[in-house]
């Protein structure tokens, strides 16, 4: 009785499957994929001459992930735009499965160079993805420290958007300290290598700011630095990141994103790293500023101090009080002469109403040789007589004169 075939049972480690089943069973799945489309970047290009088969390696250029590719040499020499290593294409074939060395390859039958135009619209689709997502909001940007203390630097090897960061930013303050990464700067490793980079100096806390520097370029040379990935990446540090990519008229994706944009790798120094002359002259224009200020404000408060001191107040405080005595003084005297003036007012008054009382009373008509006559009463005082009537004969009176008075009786009366 044979035995039944091994991929009809269930897999397992008492039945396991042989390399060749496995292998049959890879080849069949990505059999049934079909042909495809794919986009990528060729790094590799291996046309030998006289050869049937032309070898490429397509490679993903925002991530570290590449691919077989297999075609005929003649549709290599054949293609419109010359296909040359950095090259972005487009192919179209089949996957296909190599058991002998467990690999897969791709055996495409057209291939289609990525033109400019559509390079541009993708820049454009991806940054209108981008701003929507409010990765361009000014309100992301991280500000600059005022004197960083080292600087990140990622640029190519030996080029002289290094060589133009580094002189400025020393010349410009000679204490500065650089952490230089050197990457490709284009073609397809160019932004897997500016992402590793990117992270290690985002991570190391001495790195104050990054610089991502390089300089001018074709449209082709700057792809790298508007890759969706490397954007994103940019967003997400910690760390301010300045992009000085190519020069004023380029600007790749990396600009917007990033919290500064330079003009030129010299700009970027000059942005980040403040003048240490500049600097020194205007911390001395300060002092001197403020020195004049402060001597200003002494004077004029010495000129206030002076003018309270010669206040008579200040000048002699006892002046004030001596003044108010002198015046309750002159107050006082002024004050006597009144009560004066009034008394001797009031007696020559009394005066005159006592000389007329004198000149109208009683004892003044005495002395005129009048005489007052009075009745003596019995037990009572004597009553003026105003009437004979009051003085029947036998009447006791009282005659008074002006030097004396006399007592006499009526013996008579007449009419």
């Amino acid at each position: 009785m044979t035995s039944a075939h091994p991929s009809a049972q269930p897999n397992s480690a008492d039945n396991p499957w042989p390399v060749r089943t496995v292998s049959q069973k890879v080849a069949g799945w990505i059999d049934r994929l079909g042909t495809i489309w794919v986009e990528g970047q060729i790094t590799q290009m291996n046309v030998r001459p006289g050869t049937r088969t032309a070898y490429l390696t397509l490679r993903d250029p925002s991530v570290d992930m590449s691919l077989s590719v297999t075609c005929s040499p003649q549709l290599i020499h054949n293609s419109p735009v010359t296909l040359t290593e950095g090259a972005r294409v487009v192919m179209f074939g089949k996957l296909s499965f190599w058991p002998t060395r467990g690999s897969v390859s791709l055996r495409v039958t057209e291939i289609r160079a990525v033109g400019i135009g559509e390079l541009l619209a993708r820049i454009e689709r991806l940054r209108a993805l981008l701003a929507a997502e409010g990765l361009f909001d000014p309100r992301l940007k991280r500000p600059l420290p005022f004197l960083p203390g080292r600087i990140g630097l990622i640029t190519g090897r030996g080029g002289a958007a290094e060589h133009d960061v580094v002189s400025v930013a020393q010349r410009r303050w000679p204490a500065v300290r650089f952490e230089i990464r050197n990457t490709a700067v284009q073609g397809p490793a160019a932004v897997p290598q500016i992402l590793e980079a990117l992270e290690e100096l985002d991570a190391d806390p001495a790195v104050d700011v990054i610089v991502l520097a390089r300089g001018g370029g074709s449209v082709e040379d700057l792809l790298p630095f508007s890759d969706e990935t490397l954007c994103r990446a940019i967003v997400a540090c910690t760390t301010p990141v300045v992009s000085a990519i190519g020069h004023e008229p380029d600007s790749p994706l990396c600009d917007h994103v990033a919290d500064l944009r330079a003009a030129t790798p010299t700009d970027a120094a000059k942005r980040v790293v403040p003048d240490a002359v500049a600097e020194q002259d205007l911390v001395d224009d300060l002092r001197a500023r403020a020195a004049s200020a402060l001597r200003n404000w002494v004077r004029r408060e010495e000129h206030v101090v002076a003018q309270l001191r010669s206040r008579p107040v200040l000048a002699d405080p006892l002046r004030a009080v001596e003044q108010r005595g002198e015046e309750v003084e002159r107050l006082r005297q002024a004050g006597r002469r009144d009560i004066d003036r009034v008394l001797a007012a009031q007696s020559t008054t009394i005066e005159h109403l006592r000389a007329r009382l004198a000149t109208l009373g009683p004892a003044a008509t005495l002395a005129r040789g009048y005489a007052v006559v009075q009745r003596i009463v019995p037990d009572g005082d004597p009553e003026v007589v105003r009437s004979i009537d009051e003085m029947p004969p036998g009447t006791q009176l009282r005659v008074r004169v002006g030097d004396g008075a006399a007592r006499a009786a009526v013996m008579g009366r007449e009419k």
